[in-house]
């Protein structure tokens, strides 16, 4: 098979053959030898690979013509405020769907059985982002160590890195609302609501992001405690097959004393680690 054959695959059959090759990789086998075991070349490999490390699992999908700059968003404002309010009032669990926290594919799929309209992750960040629920921008520059607030802490006994587990970043945050972002102006930007903490109420969130880019977030009305804390790193543990290294980047002054003791230990699954600085 060459790439031109792998193009003319049916959009199913190109999948999985993503998903094989991506696999093998994963799995320790070098580029060169999955590009020959699978007829393509090393570079198309190589592309596969780097769209999952950006996308996840979005990265093997049949892709969608994407709408041109200037057409009309998607979605109706009375849909995105829909929208904001499911997600605050709840997991994607309580919607029937099958994830355990709300990411950019369970908005999607949320979309997609509601409205009967398709959405890519991308468009879902861009909407996240517009709502001042999640900005990815932030969770970048968090991850790089750029945004830091809190007062740094020793590791504890016992929670010792944990080898060839899964890195996740971990914030709380609140939302920034579209009519007082933190830069920019608001001109060019669709404003809701006359201000989403005076709509929604005190909205927090607790968010992860991974390696390899995808977020996965829990919002709530009001803070939240320490079995909901908990809570949340058990619905994200049950994400991966492995154990997961944590790093907290950001966290509200005004709860910093719930750290000293969270979170509960979870040997071998779980080790948390403070960047506050």
């Amino acid at each position: 098979m060459t790439d031109r054959d792998a193009r003319s695959l049916s959009a199913d059959a190109l999948e999985a053959l993503r998903r094989r090759a991506v696999a093998a990789v994963e799995a320790g086998v070098t580029r060169a030898e999955v590009a020959r075991l699978f007829g393509v070349s090393r570079k198309t490999v190589g592309a596969w690979v780097a769209a999952y490390q950006r996308q996840g699992d979005e990265a093997f999908r049949p892709r969608r013509r994407g709408r041109r700059p200037g057409e009309q968003f998607a979605l109706t404002a009375g849909q995105q405020a829909w929208l904001v309010r499911t997600i605050v009032s709840g997991l994607p669990e309580q919607c029937g769907l099958p994830h355990r926290l709300w990411t950019r594919q369970a908005i999607s799929e949320l979309v997609r059985r509601e409205f009967g309209i398709v959405i890519s992750s991308p468009t879902v960040s861009q909407y996240l982002t517009r709502w001042g629920l999640v900005e990815e921008h932030r969770l970048l520059d968090m991850r790089r160590g750029r945004v830091l607030s809190g007062r740094p802490r020793e590791p504890r006994p016992g929670n010792e890195w944990l080898p060839d587990a899964e890195v996740l970043w971990l914030a709380w945050t609140r939302p920034h609302t579209p009519s007082a972002p933190r830069r920019g102006p608001v001109r060019d930007r669709q404003n809701l609501l006359t201000g989403f903490r005076d709509y929604y109420g005190d909205v927090n969130l607790l968010l992860a992001l991974s390696h390899r880019g995808m977020v996965f977030f829990q919002a709530r009305q009001g803070a939240f405690d320490m079995p909901q804390a908990n809570e949340f790193l058990t619905r994200l543990t049950g994400q991966f097959n492995r154990g997961l290294n944590i790093v907290v980047c950001e966290w509200p002054a005004e709860h910093d004393g719930m750290l000293r003791t969270w979170p509960e230990p979870r040997p071998g699954r779980l080790s948390v680690r403070f960047a506050l600085g």
